[in-house]
């Protein structure tokens, strides 16, 4: 199971490449233009919160590792981004890794700050859970880019 679950990042990696080498072509400006049909939010924002949900559940949450957050101001371009998803993509291998092939469906007990109980989760459900929160949020950047003027590229696993 490990490597399909590799391969399934590996399709991730490639529609963020697309992704980011879009954004590469929209305005400096318009990357980091807040929207008011996204709560004041930019595209910009909206990578590095996706990026932040990965260091925050499988580093500070399922590794427990003191993977700090980064704030919009420290990740002004689709430069800085890319240099941060490589980070993204070392964690993701390092979660992967301390995995053992047989335990992707073994529940346990997770603790999350913000919350008054702990949540049972799976291996397979965190991971189910970042790459749809990415799919997610990388839809609305596309949307976010169509509002400023942009039409976007085909950027999902499967392109034409």
């Amino acid at each position: 199971m490990l490597d399909i679950l590799k391969a399934q990042y590996a399709m991730v990696q490639s529609a963020r490449i697309a992704l980011l080498n879009y954004c590469a072509t929209v305005s400096e400006a318009d990357f980091v233009k807040p929207l008011p049909e996204f709560v004041d939010k930019s595209m910009r924002d909206l990578l590095l919160h996706v990026a932040n949900t990965y260091r925050s559940w499988l580093g500070r949450i399922a590794q427990g590792q003191p993977y700090p957050l980064h704030e919009p101001d420290a990740v002004p371009d689709v430069a800085t981004l890319r240099e941060l998803f490589q980070e993204i993509d070392g964690l993701v291998a390092s979660f992967c890794a301390a995995i053992d092939e047989d335990d992707w469906q073994l529940a346990e007990d997770i603790t999350v700050a913000s919350l008054d109980r702990p949540l049972r989760l799976t291996p397979l459900e965190l991971f189910m859970h970042i790459i749809t929160h990415e799919f997610h949020h990388k839809g609305q950047v596309l949307t976010m880019s169509r509002q400023l003027g942009y039409t976007p590229v085909d950027t999902d696993v499967i392109r034409f």
